[in-house]
């Protein structure tokens, strides 16, 4: 028995096409200014703390255990805030070495997606991330299911027959 082979689109564009046409692109020549993305990255940070379950103080205790050393939450809206001065002096910035924490605690890759893209890089989640993923989409069909079932029912409880 022979198998018969799939006919793919010749204009489909594989993951590995896709992703050399964007690193080409960033490889381009740049702008002034153009690896200035500290806004960016505030923002990033600042919608995965909006995003993350655990509060402020939370994540702080959480990166003060991972870095070996005290977070505060004031810390963390420091290098979150979005005015470059406060008080007449440069606001902070999160230091390099503590991206990877916060972004563990927080569950978002986010920030390091924007620190990386300029350059090229693309941040993919590992294993344990693909299958919590997997995880989490095979609890959404289920409840999904568990819904049309309840509405299922319920329409045919509204065109059953009075009597």
């Amino acid at each position: 028995m022979s198998k018969k082979r799939r006919k793919t689109d010749k204009n489909q564009l594989s993951i590995f096409d896709l992703l050399r046409d964007l690193s080409e692109k960033t490889s381009e020549t740049t702008s002034e200014g153009k690896f200035k993305i500290i806004d960016e990255l505030r923002a990033a940070m600042r919608t995965a703390i909006k995003d993350c379950p655990l509060s402020v103080h939370q994540i702080a205790g959480e990166m003060s255990h991972l870095l070996g050393q005290t977070i505060t939450k004031e810390i963390i809206y420091s290098w979150t805030r979005a005015s470059d001065e406060i008080n007449g002096r440069p606001s902070r910035h999160i230091p390099a070495e503590f991206l990877p924490a916060f972004c563990k605690v927080t569950g978002s890759n986010d920030p390091l997606i924007v620190m990386g893209r300029l350059t090229g890089l693309f941040v993919l989640p590992g294993p344990e991330a693909l299958r919590a993923e997997i995880q989490k989409l095979d609890e959404e069909i289920q409840r999904a299911k568990s819904r049309k079932k309840k509405r299922m029912r319920f329409l045919r409880e509204m065109e059953k027959p009075n009597g």
